[in-house]
């Protein structure tokens, strides 16, 4: 059994440290320091568990928790998880440098640079590179979310250390699916690439729950992919099926099956992604400067900048 530090107590930690701790690991959270007053000593998880069968999915349950204010030099936990906002990638690495000792690092974030380059100077034989399969958001104490089955896993062009090779034990014994991606930057920067699409249509009408709730707005995600498709090769990535199959669509095709079928009202997808409260902006940035730095025109992406909050 593992004892595994959640860096943060976002949405996508706290929903794998519950999986985790369901499987008989112990688990324990890092968080800023007067967050452990304010978070208290435990979630209310109202969430999805898509390992589960379709009548026993939906989860409600007071869960306890256990958080830090530090991380001592001298701690003894075997894997340390991190799954912050891009944004939050430098500050949350070089606070972690000192103290990672010999744990193995999970990067779990959604992310438009190197990932390689991001965790230095985390010796990146430690680093071990993912990507979750959930989403959500906190409201209060209460967290609305869920899991889904399949999480993805790769390497940079080398095969699998040991560590990896534990970690991806770790999520199989747990119940998760194991996709390992033969390029993992360029499925890194396709997702992050189709986050953007639909961060541009939040900033325009406010909220992730009013984009996926209007048909319009989610045919702009398609317009939003098509716009991206030079930037992706700019930067070198291939473009996977679901960039291809999106940008190629007619838009008002795009905007009625992910209407109808991926974010319909009783879906687990709408349900996800319609708490989900995070804060947008960052990642259009990283890509509008991808696009002026290759001078490529991305009218629909330059013309919500204004919108962006600092």
């Amino acid at each position: 059994m593992m004892k595994i530090l959640f860096l943060g107590r976002g949405t996508i930690g706290t929903l794998y440290a519950w999986a985790f701790e369901n499987a008989g690991h112990t688990v324990e959270f890092y968080v800023r320091e007067g967050r452990k007053m304010q978070y208290g000593s435990h979630v209310n998880l109202e969430i999805w568990d898509a390992r589960r069968s379709k009548k026993d999915r939906l989860v409600k349950e007071k869960w306890p928790i256990v958080t830090h204010e530090e991380i001592k030099e001298d701690h003894d936990y075997d894997l340390i998880f991190m799954s912050v906002n891009p944004e939050q990638v430098s500050s949350v690495v070089n606070y972690l440098a000192p103290r990672v000792g010999n744990a193995t690092v999970l990067f779990f974030n959604n992310f438009w640079q190197d990932p390689r380059l991001a965790v230095q100077p985390i010796p990146v034989s430690q680093v071990v590179f993912g990507f979750p399969g959930g989403g959500g958001g906190f409201e209060g104490n209460n967290l609305y979310g869920g899991v889904y089955k399949t999480v993805q896993f790769g390497t940079f062009e080398y095969a699998p250390t040991r560590r990896d090779l534990e970690v991806r034990k770790l999520f199989a014994e747990a119940g998760f699916k194991i996709v390992v991606k033969k390029n993992l930057q360029s499925w890194l920067w396709n997702h992050f690439a189709f986050n953007v699409a639909m961060e541009v249509e939040v900033l325009k009408s406010g909220s992730f729950k009013k984009v996926i709730s209007s048909p319009e707005a989610l045919a702009g995600i398609g317009r939003n992919v098509k716009e991206m498709i030079p930037v992706l090769k700019a930067k070198g990535s291939k473009l996977d099926v679901m960039t291809r199959v999106v940008s190629a669509l007619p838009p008002r095709v795009v905007g009625f099956l992910m209407s109808n079928v991926i974010f319909s009202p009783n879906s687990m997808a709408y349900a996800l992604v319609a708490h989900n409260h995070f804060k947008v902006g960052y990642a259009v940035k990283e890509v509008i400067s991808e696009a002026r730095k290759h001078g490529i025109q991305a009218p629909r992406l330059y013309a919500v900048e204004s919108l962006i909050k600092e």
